[in-house]
């Protein structure tokens, strides 16, 4: 969300809010989202949207980020579902619990499948990178950025990139995009 903002010039305020203390789950928070998850989108006329997906979306309509064929921009989305169900729950999720969490006991005994199924995502993307510059028709998309988040820190989650070298590719590709911001930065 955070790239496409800066990509779009979009001003913003950011609220940085820690899901490992439960600031998500405050009645505050909860108010705005239910769900307690992060990231929430408050529009300046005070709309909320939730979800990463659906943000991106949103802020990418009518912009050169999202395509104007219909077919193109279900590919979009078959991409950034990809991204939520196969993707986000293995290498993110991994990631997180390296990064922040430390690795429990109980995520010991999955981690072995959430990597193998990291690397099955990670597969799929590099098959389709080997003959695509981007994911859809050619450009680049608020699926690449949907998808860039989490793959560019993947290494952080104990995955290595050395054998998807169609991925490194396009991560250089993304990276040098005009206003690009890794997620790791604030």
């Amino acid at each position: 969300m955070r790239l496409l903002l800066a990509l779009l010039a979009i001003p913003y305020e950011r609220v940085e809010l820690d899901i490992v203390k439960g600031e998500t789950r405050t009645p505050g928070f909860l108010e705005k989202n239910p769900n307690g998850r992060i990231p929430l989108l408050e529009t300046e006329d005070g709309k909320l949207l939730a979800e990463s997906n659906a943000i991106l979306f949103y802020l990418a309509e009518g912009t050169s980020y999202m395509p104007n064929d219909p077919f193109a921009r279900a590919q979009v989305m078959q991409w950034m579902f990809f991204e939520q169900y196969s993707h986000e729950p293995n290498i993110a999720t991994v990631r997180h619990w390296i990064m922040h969490l430390g690795v429990s006991e109980e995520q010991r005994q999955v981690l072995a499948q959430k990597q193998k199924q990291g690397y099955a995502a990670l597969q799929v993307m590099e098959k389709q990178l080997q003959n695509h510059e981007f994911f859809v028709a050619e450009r680049y998309s608020i699926a690449d950025i949907a998808l860039y988040a989490y793959t560019h820190v993947a290494p952080q989650g104990g995955f290595e990139l050395e054998s998807f070298p169609a991925i490194r590719a396009w991560l250089d590709r993304v990276s040098q995009q005009p206003g690009h911001i890794p997620i790791t930065q604030g």
